[in-house]
């Protein structure tokens, strides 16, 4: 029966093996006895090679086999201990060698090194001698000579050396004797002598039983039974043609294929000269693979051969005769390779995700290339697709670094697909290929950028707070928060004001809020500048400036410059009698702070004394007659005028013209009526009757002086060119001049005069270049009270005592006054 155990004495025995060994060019040997259970400590790999334990994790020390066979052994990282990490059997392993060697690899990175390990299993008794068959059948005739010798199938035991076949034995019996015999091999077989001659007649047959024990310890054994015919006399045994067949075999070769025939011949005829063979001893991958033909001696593949498996099978043939004379040859066949097993590509370590910011040259992975094939067919060349930014360098052995060969952007290109692909030397050659993606991993180096160079916000006057300008938008391209993008306001000042006080933008969506209303007559535009951060580390940034245009709303009414605004005082044009149709009286001048249309201006007269005697410019504001003066039209004339601007909705403003129609001047105390409603010119009347026939004597004597010295001198015309002198101080400062919308024209000179011998004179006449229009400075200026008081003590007034004092002495008085009309007040 079989055993394959083997007991703790037996471990002892072998530990004394277990010795580091120097075998080839591996860089540690070690020899250890097969069976040992897993977790075994083998031997102190890091302390024999010089290895930090401490770093053996940080740099991933693993236990790498050779053609991807199963892992026998592995590394304690903690110790730096080789273990067993899976059963070994020996005879598994290597069959019948001698010499049984497993190779590893030790291959740490960072940086990549690698150590050739050998492993030397050694054999223990754990198989007991077999035979091929439980019953060994001889046929002896019985004319068999004593000392005659027949050989029985031998015992065999996978186990070598001493552990293999040492010792057979045959039950005690009175024929036969067992006699052990070497082979060339140091194998050990048996033979049955004849000790006795048989006698058929006596006994036909015999069963004897065969046992076979090996040396090792403890002893094992294996038993079979040796039936015994006794046979007429047959006296040659059959022959080989040969002691050893050789053939070899590509391992691709298909079933049925004839590998080797055997042939023996036997001299003997009959049926004693018949031969047969049968394998009598052969390994069991070999019985799955090979089949022997009893008759012919062909041996054909039976099943699937793998050179990379098993190279080499060995067997023996028995030849035997009709009655049991037999003989044994050898038979080897070698499998050669044929190139059947393409490269196999292992990833061995790999950086992933990879910076896009690594440096050229830098190593981000680990590539293995194996081929199970042997000689040329083994060699591998290894490439990868050229147009990726990554290349391999070729390490140590059949191992490969994959480095960067230029500079990475991720924002072009996230993740590349690299396909690496291997082939062989063989005839055809082999190749595979294997595709490992790479990502790329973002850094923050791209900052924000907006979609527009500058941006522009047109928003009315008296928008709400609140209210929507515009939108800014910023990409970024990186990823993530490297790509979040977060808008500010840069401080600054708007009309000496903190930007913030009049815009805000959302932080997420770039959105520009007003936080004031504006007024489009304080400020008509403004810039401020957004700017763009992102979330990175260090976070970067761009700006952008935006341009905020205000439009004018129509919010403010007209303003009337010329006539001034009814007060304590009112203006007053004089008018001569002999005025022209078509002659210019005075002029309105209005402004209005909003622009464009909302300051164009039209002049309406919508309220006259006469209605059909004066008329008014639409857009020039002049006041001219529309047909002469004639002695039936009123000497007192008020005109009521709108000035209205063209905003929508329109506004107005109205004021009122006092015009005099008069060329005495004695008829100047009647002024102070012309404000006083029509009810109550009748009270007033007599009053003007009386300071007329008063200062018919003065006007006489004025004009008497007048005469004289306008006779040494050139008379002075009493009509301008243009528009009515008004004064400069009724122009606001922050109006600009435009010319016939109503605004005041600026350049203008004037010179007063004052004419002589009148005491009641407060006006002035302007130096004008056209007789046909009106002399406008011939205006009084007066409060309806002040009239009474001019005349009543004229000589409470200096400029007016003044003037008559030159007029008495008749010198030249001409002087300056103020570009208005003597004001009274």
């Amino acid at each position: 029966m079989a055993y394959t155990g083997y007991s703790s004495a037996g471990l002892l025995c072998f530990a004394f093996f277990l010795h580091v060994l120097h075998i080839g060019n591996a860089d540690v040997s070690f020899s250890i006895p097969e069976e040992m259970k897993p977790g075994s400590v083998i031997g102190n790999i890091a302390k024999d090679l010089g290895l930090n334990v401490g770093k053996l994790s940080a740099r991933k020390a693993r236990i790498d086999s050779e053609l991807n066979r199963e892992r026998y052994c592995d590394i304690n990282l903690n110790t730096g201990d080789l273990v067993v990490a899976e059963r070994i059997d020996r005879e598994a392993l290597c069959g019948e060698k001698a010499s049984c060697i497993l190779t590893f690899e030790l291959v740490l990175e960072a940086p990549l090194e690698l150590h050739r390990i050998s492993l030397q299993i050694h054999d223990i008794n754990d198989n007991p001698p077999v035979f091929a068959k439980d019953e060994i059948k001889i046929e002896i005739s019985e004319l068999a000579v004593k000392g005659s010798r027949f050989r029985v199938l031998e015992a065999h035991d996978i186990d070598i050396g001493q552990n293999a076949v040492q010792i057979y034995a045959l039950q005690t019996n009175d024929y036969l004797v067992l006699n052990i015999q070497s082979k060339s091999d140091r194998g050990k077989f048996a033979e049955l002598v004849l000790n006795r001659e048989l006698d058929r007649e006596e006994q036909q047959e015999l069963k004897l039983l065969l046992t076979a024990q090996d040396g090792g310890s403890p002893q094992m054994t294996g038993t079979a039974t040796v039936h015994v015919t006794v046979l007429d006399a047959n006296d040659n045994a059959p022959v080989f043609s040969q002691t050893v067949y050789k053939a070899t075999l590509p391992e691709n070769s298909p079933l049925d294929t004839v590998v080797v025939t055997v042939a023996a011949t036997d001299a003997d005829e009959g049926q004693n000269g018949e031969v047969t063979y049968e394998l009598s001893r052969i390994s069991e991958t070999g019985r799955r693979v090979f089949a022997l033909n009893h008759i012919t001696g062909e041996i054909k593949v039976i099943g699937p051969l793998d050179f990379e498996k098993e190279s080499m099978y060995e067997m023996r043939v028995d030849a035997k005769d009709g009655y049991g004379l037999t003989s044994d040859s050898k038979v080897i066949i070698e499998i050669s390779d044929v190139n059947d097993n393409p490269p196999e590509i292992h990833l061995k370590s790999l950086v992933n995700p990879i910076p896009e910011n690594v440096s050229p040259g830098t190593e981000v992975g680990i590539i293995n290339v194996q081929d199970r094939d042997s000689e040329n067919n083994r060699q591998v060349r290894c490439s990868i697709q050229q147009n990726v930014p990554f290349k391999l360098v070729p390490s140590i052995k059949n191992y490969y670094s994959l480095v960067t060969t230029g500079q990475l952007d991720r924002e072009l290109v996230s993740y590349y697909n690299i396909t690496i692909s291997a082939t062989d030397e063989g005839s055809p050659p082999l190749s595979s290929s294997k595709t490992v993606q790479l990502s790329v991993a973002d850094i923050n180096d791209n900052p924000p950028v907006f979609e527009e160079q500058s941006y522009s916000a047109y928003v009315t006057e008296n928008n709400k707070p609140g209210s929507t300008l515009c939108s800014v938008t910023a990409r970024d391209p990186d990823w993530r928060q490297n790509g979040t993008v977060i808008y500010s306001l840069l401080s600054g000042e708007v009309n000496g004001a903190p930007v913030s006080s009049y815009l805000s933008v959302n932080g997420d969506t770039g959105v520009i809020h007003a936080v004031r209303s504006f007024d489009y007559e304080q400020f008509r535009s403004f810039k401020v500048h957004v700017m763009a951060r992102d979330n990175g580390s260090p976070p970067l940034s761009s700006n952008v400036t935006v341009s905020v245009f205000i439009s004018d709303v129509n919010d403010n009414s007209p303003q009337i410059l010329y006539p001034a605004p009814e007060g304590n005082s009112f203006m007053t044009e004089l008018v001569p009698k002999a005025a022209h149709g078509g002659s210019l009286v005075s002029k309105v001048i209005a402004v209005d702070a909003d622009s464009g249309q909302n300051a164009w201006l039209s002049y309406h007269i919508v309220k006259s004394t006469d209605p059909g005697l004066f008329t008014i410019g639409l857009h020039s504001g002049e006041i001219r007659t529309q047909r002469d003066i004639s002695e039936s039209d009123s000497m007192k004339q008020n005109l009521i005028v709108a000035v209205k601007d063209n905003g929508q909705p329109s506004l107005s403003a109205t004021c009122s013209m006092y015009l005099l129609i008069s060329d005495n001047l004695a008829e100047v105390p009647e002024l102070k009526d012309i404000s006083y409603d029509e009810k109550n010119s009748k009270l007033t009347s007599y009053l003007i009757i009386a300071l007329v026939s008063v200062s018919t004597f003065f006007l006489t004597f004025i004009i008497i002086i007048l005469g004289v010295r306008f006779c040494r001198r050139r008379k002075p015309r009493l009509l301008f060119d243009g528009a009515v002198a008004i004064p400069s101080a009724y122009l606001p400062p922050n109006y600009a001049d435009v010319d016939g919308t109503g605004t005041l024209r600026s350049a203008y000179n004037y010179d007063a005069y004052l004419t002589t011998g009148s005491r009641t004179s407060d006006f002035k006449f302007v130096t004008s270049y056209n007789d046909n229009t009106l002399p406008a400075d011939q205006t009084l200026k007066k409060s309806p009270t002040d009239f009474a008081d001019v005349f009543g003590q004229p000589d409470e007034s200096p400029e007016v005592g003044h003037v008559l004092l030159c007029i008495t002495f008749n010198v030249d008085c001409d002087f300056p006054f103020n570009h208005n009309a003597f004001q009274v007040s």
